[in-house]
């Protein structure tokens, strides 16, 4: 595996270790996939799922494959809900 894509693998598992409490994890660590990683990182990560996806724990694996298979799930919290009130921009960062 190439170092990016151990990368992208520990990131996949710390978000959805980190949102393992929310109602829905695996559609919370979708949504937030779907949200903030760019479409390089996200096609890395399916490659990698159609591949075995080696490494990834279950509601990691499990977000990745709906992702990849349904799409972004509906919002799952304030932090993924952009342009509400039709503000410029599509981030929270600022």
């Amino acid at each position: 595996m190439s170092h990016t894509l151990d990368r992208l693998i520990y990131m996949a598992n710390q978000i959805a270790r980190n949102l393992a409490l929310q109602h829905d994890p695996e559609a919370a660590t979708a949504d937030h996939i779907a949200k903030f990683w760019d479409l390089r990182m996200k096609a890395l990560v399916f490659d990698h799922l159609s591949a075995g996806g080696e490494g990834l724990e279950p509601i990691a694996a499990a977000a990745l494959k709906g992702l990849q298979h349904k799409g972004a799930p509906k919002p799952q919290s304030q932090a993924t809900v952009f342009n509400a009130v039709h503000e410029a921009g599509g981030s929270d960062a600022g």
